[in-house]
């Protein structure tokens, strides 16, 4: 499933604001928010993101909602967590679902 800000991506230069839409989980908003920072390079491979209560103040959310948003970051590959240093964007950032490369196909 691509999200709505990832598919709004399509330059991979702009992010659209942070708005999330109906029904959709407010967690998941921010996780999907983060991820089309990661992809458009506002968020390069190895950087450090902020702090989790810094995070929520920017999204005017709970820090446990930013907490729950950077656990589907960590299962969806795109974060990973160093006790003791911080949370860093994954190098290599891996693809997102829709973005098969050739590469992948002549493997097989």
């Amino acid at each position: 499933m691509t999200s709505t800000y990832v598919a709004l991506v399509s330059d991979r230069s702009e992010v659209p604001d942070f708005a999330p839409q109906g029904a959709q989980l407010i967690y998941v908003a921010v996780a999907d928010h983060i991820e089309a920072r990661i992809r458009a390079g506002k968020l390069h491979p190895g950087a450090r993101l902020p702090a989790e209560r810094d995070l929520a103040q920017e999204y005017g959310v709970a820090y446990l909602t930013v907490r729950r948003a950077a656990q589907v970051l960590r299962d969806r590959g795109l974060i990973e967590t160093v006790h003791g240093r911080g949370t860093f964007v994954a190098d290599p950032v891996p693809q997102a679902a829709g973005d098969a490369s050739v590469d992948d196909e002549t493997d097989s």
